[in-house]
């Protein structure tokens, strides 16, 4: 809960994004996104990422519509149809533009979607973090269990393990590079999420984050997702 509570009254923020996808044998391919966020009142927040390079990918979009209860909306709009395709909740589990990200792991991880389980505090670098499991209560979900690593001071989020239905442990995802903006919110510049069934990882590297910016709330909707450029 405090969590949370941490985060909130940021307004909106918007940043830039470099996705490295990483094959078994070390091969790189690199696209450029653009990512808004805008914060909405009494339900989740709304994000839109959109890919700017390479080429065969520009324009390429989707929105996320977080609740804190329900099953969060998920659009992908593709320039190449020109339609808005909307990610069932079947459809969580598969690959986010061929990243070891799938669509369920582009939405904020809300407090009610899951029940949790207190093991541990052990030290995490130079702090103490505390270790937590976490069950998805939603039954589309992908994963039967997830364990976060969470520091005591500052409640950042280091590490992740990921365990499918069967209670394999699929993925891990580490965070780093925390930066503080406005004297408050902490942001991770590095996100690697490491697939350990394909030997496959992807590295999330965020920079030129603003906030409080001057965005169109137009911008987070389905009619919107048609109009960016």
């Amino acid at each position: 809960m405090e969590t949370r509570e941490r985060g909130r009254g940021f307004g909106n923020f918007t940043a830039r994004q470099t996705m490295v996808l990483r094959n078994r044998q070390g091969q790189e391919s690199r696209r450029e996104l653009r990512v808004k966020v805008l914060e909405v009142e009494g339900d989740g927040d709304r994000s839109l990422f959109v890919f700017d390079e390479p080429r065969d990918v520009a324009g390429t979009a989707l929105l996320v519509h977080a609740h804190p209860e329900a099953a969060d909306d998920q659009w992908l709009y593709l320039p190449a149809l020109a339609r808005v395709k909307r990610i069932s909740s079947s459809n969580r589990s598969g690959s986010f533009m061929g990243s070891e990200f799938a669509y369920e792991d582009m939405s904020v991880p809300e407090l009610e979607k899951f029940t949790y389980r207190y093991l541990r505090d052990e030290p995490c670098g130079e702090l103490t973090c505390t270790v937590t499991e976490r069950f998805p209560a939603e039954e589309g979900s992908a994963y039967l269990r997830q364990v976060v690593w969470q520091d005591t001071d500052e409640l950042r989020v280091w590490k992740v393990e990921y365990y499918d239905r069967k209670d394999a442990h699929l993925k891990t995802l580490t965070l780093d590079s925390y930066e503080q903006f406005l004297d408050r919110y902490w942001q991770a510049g590095e996100l690697t999420m490491v697939n350990h069934l394909t030997g496959k990882s992807t590295l999330l590297s965020w920079s030129d984050f603003q906030f409080q910016t001057d965005i169109n709330d137009a911008e987070f909707s389905q009619t919107g997702l048609r109009r960016v450029r």
